[in-house]
């Protein structure tokens, strides 16, 4: 007996002792350290990183953490190497601030964006501000802004003052048809995460790089590892030789014309489609929705939603040859994408039988199918490194704070932001999220250096090069 209740003490000294411990670690958890950031950069180990600080002091007037002031204000990169040059659709930045190229842009045509804007991003001495006027949908703001600021902490003092305009819905709204002409009036530089040729919207890098709460779809390089080992569950030759697409088909008319081309007892478009409704996905916490299962096919569609959609590049990183329904919107990296090369192009007028052709064709030309999913996939990993996506929001940023003829300053409504007083207040997997996603330390390496822009004849050649590419498939001449 005397035994056993020796043991029983033994015991319980040992739970307290475990109990104790554990909450030293959870203690933690909720402090300073919350979750583990992903390593999007080969930092050095001996650099110091400065993760969220969620421990500052708060006033009556402020509750919110105070903003460090620990974080270096300066960039002093550790490899004295020359920077390589960026990938091609860094161009595309040229052409983008090209209305603006010889006038420059002035306080009234930045406020003339106001209206066609969800809030004004400022940046002086280093430092982030924001005025909102109206709310975006889901937290796409959250995520973009949080982006802006991980971009102020990779390149330290290297963003210029600036205040831009940004607009997170998804349809364009700088329409070339309202400037120009006799009265000659300047459009207003707004950011946006798509463009067309019918618009003047700025494009940058779009909120999922961060991650998609509502969606549970987490920050861009982890959601691209995901992907890349779910690749290998399949070997490509084994998937399954049809078409495959699964989205909301009510948001536009091309993905509703698209479900026509599922198998019937009439016809077998060789496409496999499937509707899916977000409410219901959300009751089943996103099972039957992650990316990383849905590269069990040989082919993939991509078609828009209302404009563009985020969907693409996940739907290319799946080494299937993707088909692009005739895309007439484009994000920042999918202009310099060819096609043959790294997609097959599909028209919207018979869809159904230009979907059927593809696979048919891919399906009797296994090396060339297989060749041009690669193609998009390596496209993409090589393209779209998350320290590239924010090469692209640094030279995007300069080059437009070079055209600024005014001195930005700080308006009365706006309010300073930092990773911790966006933050330190939220709860779950959007603080997850965020700071799975945050940059611990400054960049050991700087930008990545500009390519020369387009000429007019290079443009015309690289868009003619497009454009008989497309030819070949639309004349079925891909082997001549």
């Amino acid at each position: 007996m005397t035994r056993w209740i020796s043991f029983s003490i033994i015991i319980l000294i040992v739970f307290v002792a475990t109990s104790f411990i554990l909450e030293i670690d959870l203690s933690k958890i909720t402090g300073t350290t919350i979750f583990k950031s992903i390593e999007v950069f080969n930092n050095n180990k001996q650099q110091s990183e400065y993760p969220l600080n969620c421990n500052n002091e708060t006033s009556s007037s402020s509750p919110t953490p105070i903003c460090p002031c620990s974080y270096p204000t300066t960039f002093e990169p550790n490899d004295d190497s020359p920077p390589p040059s960026c990938p091609d659709y860094f161009k595309w930045i040229y052409e983008d601030l090209k209305p603006w190229e010889k006038t420059g842009i002035t306080r009234e045509m930045v406020d003339k964006g106001k209206n066609m804007s969800h809030f004004k991003i400022i940046v002086v001495n280093g430092k982030a501000y924001v005025e909102k006027y109206s709310k975006c949908f889901q937290t796409r703001d959250v995520f973009t802004i949080w982006g802006i600021l991980q971009l102020l902490r990779l390149y330290p003092g290297k963003i210029p003052d600036l205040e831009l305009m940004f607009q997170c819905g998804d349809k364009t709204v700088v329409f070339k048809r309202n400037f120009g002409g006799v009265e000659d009036v300047s459009p207003p530089p707004v950011f946006h995460y798509c463009g067309d040729q019918h618009t003047y919207d700025i494009v940058f890098p779009d909120w999922t790089f961060w991650g998609w709460a509502e969606l549970n779809i987490r920050p861009w390089e982890t959601t691209l590892n995901n992907i890349q080992e779910g690749n290998k569950n399949v070997q490509w030759k084994d998937r399954i030789p049809y078409a495959f697409w699964k989205g909301n088909p009510s948001v536009s008319y091309i993905r509703k014309e698209l479900g026509k081309c599922n198998a019937s007892n009439q016809h077998d478009w060789n496409a496999r489609i499937y509707g899916l409704h977000w409410k219901e996905e959300k009751s089943k916490n996103f099972e039957d929705t992650k990316l990383e299962n849905q590269c069990t096919y040989r082919y993939k569609i991509y078609a828009e939603g209302a404009t563009w959609s985020v969907s693409e590049k996940y739907i290319i990183a799946c080494d299937s040859m993707t088909m692009f329904i005739e895309p007439r919107y484009y994000d920042f990296f999918s202009r310099s994408m060819l096609p043959l090369q790294h997609y097959w192009p599909i028209s919207i007028r018979n869809m159904c039988e230009e979907i059927k052709f593809a696979v048919d064709w891919g399906n009797a030309h296994l090396d060339s199918a297989k060749a041009i999913g690669e193609g998009g996939t390596n496209y993409i990993i090589e393209n779209l490194k998350m320290k590239l996506v924010y090469d692209y929001m640094f030279h995007l940023l300069n080059s437009y704070a070079s055209l600024l003829k005014f001195k930005p300053t700080i308006p009365k409504e706006a309010i300073e932001i930092c990773s911790e007083s966006m933050a330190c207040s939220l709860r779950g997997v959007r603080k997850h999220f965020l700071v799975e996603s945050m940059v611990m330390s400054p960049s050991e390496t700087p930008p990545c250096t500009m390519p020369s822009p387009y000429t007019t004849q290079t443009l015309h050649q690289f868009l003619q090069q497009k454009e008989n590419l497309i030819g070949q498939v639309k004349t079925r001449a891909m082997n001549k």
